[in-house]
């Protein structure tokens, strides 16, 4: 007759797992998890940024840099540090790209009319026009990526979202800091 096995130890092997990696979070294969699933879909919106930039004879960045100065400008422009600071890039890095679409045609760049050290770019009609013609298809895809959302679900959804990408943002300071 084979052994039985002794099932009263296992929560106190339990128990005793938990003390010696107290560091570690209770869900730590969701949060490992849900680490690879936002990763995996930056990279899938990386390939769609790619394929949308190629579109219209643009890099994957500089195409984030229109995009930047489309949700931001008020018709005034955009300063060059807000579309960086949207970005997460070197101003420097917005500035060098941002002259090579200039001279593409797809943006406008004008010293800021009260202090002139400050750049201020608007997108041109021609930006508008291939925005426009990649609308229909933009929207399918959108509407393919998120047709199990209603419009309450996914603003719900996303502002969980931006609640986690502020902490991850004061975490990253913390790290940064040494904390």
């Amino acid at each position: 007759m084979a052994p039985t096995k002794n099932t009263s130890a296992a929560p106190v092997e339990a128990a005793e797992q938990q003390q010696m990696t107290p560091h570690l979070p209770k869900n730590r294969d969701a949060v490992l998890r849900f680490a690879r699933e936002i990763a995996t879909i930056n990279v899938h919106l990386e390939e769609l940024r790619y394929f949308w930039a190629k579109r219209i004879g643009i890099s994957g960045p500089q195409w984030m840099i229109l995009m930047a100065i489309s949700e931001l400008d008020q018709g005034e422009g955009v300063a060059v540090n807000a579309a960086a600071k949207r970005l997460h890039v070197d101003p420097s890095f917005v500035t060098t790209q941002s002259k090579l679409l200039e001279k593409k045609g797809f943006m406008q760049r004008k010293p800021a009319p009260d202090d002139a050290r400050v750049v201020r770019m608007t997108l041109t009609a021609k930006t508008s026009e291939h925005f426009s013609e990649l609308e229909v298809h933009q929207a399918q895809i959108f509407n393919f990526i998120f047709e199990e959302f209603d419009a309450r679900e996914l603003s719900t959804f996303t502002d969980k979202l931006a609640a986690l990408k502020e902490r991850f943002e004061k975490a990253s300071a913390r790290v940064s800091l040494g904390v």
